[in-house]
């Protein structure tokens, strides 16, 4: 767990017109900066990087964020990842758990020797004409070689001696380089293999795929897990397909490295493969932050079908609404690549246009494996679907699975819910997305609101008693004075508030009306309003209680009730018109 303070001390350090700048090209646009958004495919810039705010806010897709969320969105990165690499680049140690500190210290001395390796296995590709003539058969130029690294692991026991003098180093057996044998012998795992660097978002190697060439067993070679290496977690050629995945907004997943090169060769370039056959619960969740379209491509065999499967019942953990994720089986007995080198670019792309949507592909399967033909076999369909649906976290996606499942079954929506044990979608009094919204955002709530994204320390001066409890402002507005109230709450710029609330109920309002928001605001202005919101919530208050107590002075109000009636009256009249007209 990375500290709250430590988090509030690298926002406060970094400039996130910097970081963006990185990675997109900026332009001056009076006190801000604005480029096309990096996150969806647009002619005219509506992507807007605030440097007093330290926030950027695409127009366009809803984007939005600090700087840890924009290295997070723009690289798929977890959170801890995003501030890893932030603090890096001012200098700063992250503090950690101690066991993420020993997992650190263990990767520190294997980056320099994976890297060497690399460079020895691209030296080799160059002089053997075998490796190069492979190469060229399936269709690869130089150029795409050298864009992934690819290398060539010689045919010898100790090849790798050339550039590590001291063999016998332990960091070569612990990055997977080197194998140690029962009788002590140590040699290279590769040889003779084309060699596939498997890199992390900062470029670094930690890890290699090796392709036999010709005939052999095992078909590829990977490297075993390491402390740099964890197989379920990369993605291969994500480096290399990051900007056509977010121009397209669409990521392939392929189930090879020389799928993923072959496909980039004849121009289609938003392809990444998982490191086996299987996706796992971390691939998906990745995928899903880069696109909101993931379209997992598989050769049409045994193995390809239950890697469908798989792919399949990992995503529906992660689905969401807007999100979108499909199944393509290729046909035929070919993979991919052999696809688009006899068929061409525009086939392949076909076939993905007509990608099976997940929950096709799910209702599909079921009614293959249950045959709902016969009452049994429509029982059978309802009892193996519960696990899945169960599991699927999109809820108006469940909610249309369910209905057509139940189509199927011959039996009511409500009938599949109670035998899954699914609660049906209903109106949530609390919940914050289902609350209340008006069209334009006038209410006092939402001023308040504003005033308090500039000045957080006021919230301790809000009546939360007078406020309407079924907008959506109002929980957020609750949120902030509880954490003013226990010291939580940062200070320092909207960028520190978002990523306080990020993954809160509060984030997506509160981005919304820091993006609309004018970079400079007069105190004094700002103190009247305050004031003013406030005297029209009490107002407000009285008006209501006044109404309540006419309503029931039709069938008497006893002598306590008629004197407050009495005080509300003179309190409405001394104070005049109802306030809160002013804006911020």
């Amino acid at each position: 767990m990375i500290p709250e303070s430590f988090v509030q001390e690298l926002l406060a350090r970094v400039d996130i017109v910097d970081v963006v700048e990185r990675y997109v090209p900026l332009r001056k646009a009076g006190a801000n900066y604005s480029a096309c958004c990096p996150f969806h495919s647009e002619k005219t810039p509506s992507f807007t990087v605030s440097p007093s705010k330290q926030f950027y806010h695409c127009f366009g897709c809803g984007a939005h964020g600090s700087a840890i969320g924009f290295l997070m969105q723009h690289a798929g990165i977890g959170f801890i990842e995003a501030v890893e690499d932030l603090a890096s680049s001012v200098g700063l140690q992250v503090p950690q758990e101690e066991r993420n500190a020993e997992i650190r210290a263990k990767k520190a001395p294997l980056t320099e020797p994976m890297a060497r390796a690399a460079r020895f296995y691209r030296d080799q590709l160059k002089t053997s004409s075998k490796a190069v003539e492979y190469l060229k058969g399936r269709g690869l130029s130089g150029e795409i070689a050298a864009r992934f690294g690819l290398g060539y692991a010689p045919d010898g026991w100790q090849g790798l001696q050339q550039v590590f003098p001291d063999y016998n180093d332990a960091a070569l057996v612990e990055c997977g380089l080197v194998i140690v044998n029962e009788q002590g012998r140590r040699y290279d795992r590769f040889r003779d293999r084309v060699m596939f660097p498997i890199l992390d978002q900062r470029g670094n190697v930690i890890g290699f795929g090796g392709r036999v060439i010709g005939q052999g067993e095992p078909k590829y070679l990977n490297s075993p897990e390491t402390p740099l290496f964890e197989k379920g977690r990369e993605l291969y050629g994500l480096s290399q397909a990051r900007k056509a995945i977010q121009e397209q907004d669409t990521v392939l997943v392929v189930e090879g490295y020389m799928d993923v090169v072959g496909l980039a060769q004849s121009g289609v370039e938003n392809v990444v493969a998982t490191l086996g056959t299987a996706a796992t619960d971390m691939n998906v969740q990745r995928l899903l932050k880069l696109a909101s379209r993931v379209v997992f491509c598989f050769d049409r065999d045994e193995a390809g079908d239950r890697a469908a499967w798989r792919a399949m019942d990992v995503s529906l953990g992660h689905l969401a609404d807007n999100k979108i994720v499909e199944i393509l089986q290729m046909p035929g007995n070919q993979d991919p690549d052999e696809f688009i080198r006899e068929h061409g670019r525009e086939a392949f792309v076909e076939q993905t246009r007509n990608a099976t949507r997940l929950s096709e592909f799910l209702l599909r399967e079921l009614v293959k494996q249950t045959n709902p033909n016969t009452a049994e076999g429509r029982a059978a369909l309802v009892h193996a679907a519960k696990p899945l649906l169960q599991k699927m976290s999109a809820p108006i996606l469940r909610v249309q699975v369910t209905k057509e499942l139940a189509r199927r079954a011959q039996v009511s929506q409500a009938e599949v819910e109670a035998q899954c044990g699914l609660k049906p979608l209903a109106r949530s009094r609390y919940a914050p997305a289902q609350m209340k919204r008006r069209p334009v955002p006038s209410s006092v709530e939402h001023k308040l609101l504003e005033i308090l994204l500039h000045k957080p320390e006021w919230a301790a001066r809000l009546p939360l008693n007078l406020i309407d409890p079924e907008l959506i402002e109002s929980a957020a507005l609750t949120a902030i004075a509880d954490a003013i109230e226990h010291g939580e709450l940062p200070s320092g710029g909207f960028g520190l508030m978002l990523e306080f609330f990020r993954g809160s109920p509060h984030e997506a309002l509160i981005a919304e009306i820091v993006a609309s928001m004018v970079d400079e605001v007069d105190p004094g202005a700002l103190e009247a309003v305050f004031n003013d919101s406030i005297a029209h919530l009490r107002q407000v208050a009285i008006s209501n209680e006044i109404k309540r107590l006419s309503d029931r002075a039709k069938g008497g109000l006893d002598p306590e009730e008629r004197q407050r009636l009495t005080e509300l009256l003179s309190q409405k009249r001394s104070a005049g018109p109802a306030a809160g007209s002013g804006s911020v």
